[in-house]
């Protein structure tokens, strides 16, 4: 262990455009700012940058139907200057646990204090977060993985979960964590407006970058199996859509495995289980809907409601439920618990929500399989429409590290590649990860070959991107004059 404190921070922002609308829930998504920190470190008394990165989504961190999102975008800018404060005021604690444990109670005390929802502050705790694990695994000069197996963040598992008390990660991780095998699985998204074949694509929504754009096309192009699959909420728009895929998959992809996104559709559980009984009485749905093909159903249920005592009694009376399990609802670092206490079958992990917490949420995971294997304990990898050359690379290295071998991606599929960033961080990114990426002519994306991406390069690397940042990025500023300047407006 080393100990961890940081110096002070700068910031860059991208402005991202998709190449087609990305419907999910109640938002669209057409464009959004893509943010970089820079924090300088000191890591056991020695000097090093850090680095992160995230997109920034309308009506994620907060679904708000009565707000816009140039209205939303100041909150999350709240939340991460509200992070990178609290984090520079700690000064040096022992230990990147100590660190970080620190930083996530202050900065939960904040978001109480200020209203903030628990997901919306803890992107700003997360994007700190990753910054400093980037720079503990440049001091040491091991990988994400090695760090991990090792415990050079010196995590206390007890500390969050009792029962965990006298292990380490790796104990609970090593197996299926910790392979050699270099390769995830992609699970492609289906976003609710996104066309099936090419002949639903209207000539005037035609992209013409040479990227595969409707789902038929994207399955013959890279050879996909796994898919997420989003839901509207209404029955017959769903049932009609659902019949589509089905029909499609079986065609296109015969040993297809999906999952399907709830969206937060629905107030209560009865409604998703009329949605649900409806569906499967459909005698075409049958197949579709079996666990043959069907992994789990995730967050069905709004976040207001979705861990409230009720839930569990729904759930507790509904014996042919699908595997649920949360993701907007994994807000803090006991929502994990508590919705394994009301028979959630797990969660998911997004970097976003906090990666010491997902490496703690794994464990949690493991541990509750060791004791009852009869039951089915999920933790899922899904995406929030990450690109690189940092967000998507950090993410990759902490599912692997995980154990998660399918993982939803979207990134790539709804921006065309690394064409926002400079020319300088694609040349970069091609040379340090040619595994991870081609070159699609103007500009590289991910490389899906069998439904597969090879990560070796990622493994390797300290935290997922082997460079830093600052070498193909001049201008850092502060969070506060970016605002100021407009950086965070017109979307």
């Amino acid at each position: 262990m080393v100990s961890v404190r940081l110096l002070r921070l700068k910031a860059h922002v991208v402005r991202t455009a998709t190449r087609f609308p990305f419907r999910y829930g109640i938002a669209a998504m057409t464009a959004a700012p893509h943010l970089f920190l820079r924090g300088e470190f000191e890591i056991g008394g020695k000097t090093v940058t850090g680095f992160a990165g995230e997109g920034l989504p309308p009506k994620w961190f907060v679904k708000s139907p009565d707000t816009t999102f140039d209205e939303d975008l100041p909150d999350m800018t709240a939340a991460i200057r509200s992070a990178v404060g609290i984090a520079i005021g700690l000064g040096e604690r022992e230990s990147f646990f100590d660190w970080w444990r620190a930083l996530y109670r202050e900065q939960d005390s904040w978001g109480r204090a200020s209203s903030t929802p628990p997901l919306l502050a803890h992107l700003g705790t997360s994007l700190v977060e990753r910054a400093g694990i980037d720079a503990v695994c440049r001091a040491t000069g091991e990988s994400f993985r090695d760090a991990v197996a090792r415990n050079a963040f010196g995590i206390r598992l007890s500390d969050l979960h009792p029962e965990l008390a006298d292990t380490a990660p790796s104990d609970w991780l090593s197996k299926e964590g910790m392979i050699d095998d270099p390769t995830l699985l992609v699970r492609h998204t289906v976003g609710l407006s996104d066309p099936l074949t090419d002949e639903e694509i209207p000539e005037a929504d035609r992209v013409s970058d040479g990227l595969p754009q409707s789902l038929e096309a994207c399955v013959k192009a890279y050879g996909l199996r796994y898919f997420k699959i989003k839901l509207s909420g209404d029955a017959a728009t769903d049932t009609a859509r659902l019949k589509a895929l089905a029909t499609l998959l079986a065609r296109e992809s015969p040993e297809y495995r999906y999952t399907l996104d709830g969206n937060e559709q629905f107030r209560e559980m009865g409604d998703f289980r009329t949605l649900w009984d409806s569906l499967r009485a459909d005698p075409e749905l049958a197949d579709f809907l079996s666990s043959d093909h069907l992994i789990f159903v995730e967050q069905p249920l709004h976040r207001d409601v979705a861990l409230d005592d009720e839930i569990g009694k729904a759930i507790a009376d509904w014996p042919e439920a699908p595997p649920l399990v949360i993701d907007e609802s994994d807000a803090e670092v006991g929502s994990l618990r508590r919705a394994l206490e009301l028979g959630y079958a797990g969660g998911s992990h997004k970097n976003c929500k906090g990666v010491t917490k997902g490496i703690v949420n794994a464990c949690l995971l493991r541990q509750r399989a060791q004791a009852h294997p009869e039951r089915a304990w999920i933790q899922s990898g899904e995406d929030l429409a990450n690109t690189g050359p940092l967000a998507l690379l950090q993410d990759l290295a902490v599912m692997h590290a995980l154990g998660i071998r399918h993982i939803e991606r979207n990134g790539h599929h709804y921006f065309a590649g690394l064409s926002p960033f400079d020319e300088s961080i694609q040349k970069a990114v091609l040379a340090n990860h040619g595994d991870l990426y081609r070159d699609a002519g103007s500009f590289p994306t991910l490389a899906i070959e069998d439904g597969r991406i090879e990560i070796g390069s990622v493994l390797a690397a300290p935290f997922g991107t082997g460079f830093p940042l600052d070498e193909v990025v001049a201008e850092w500023r502060s969070l506060e004059e970016l605002e100021r300047d407009g950086a965070f407006r017109g979307y």
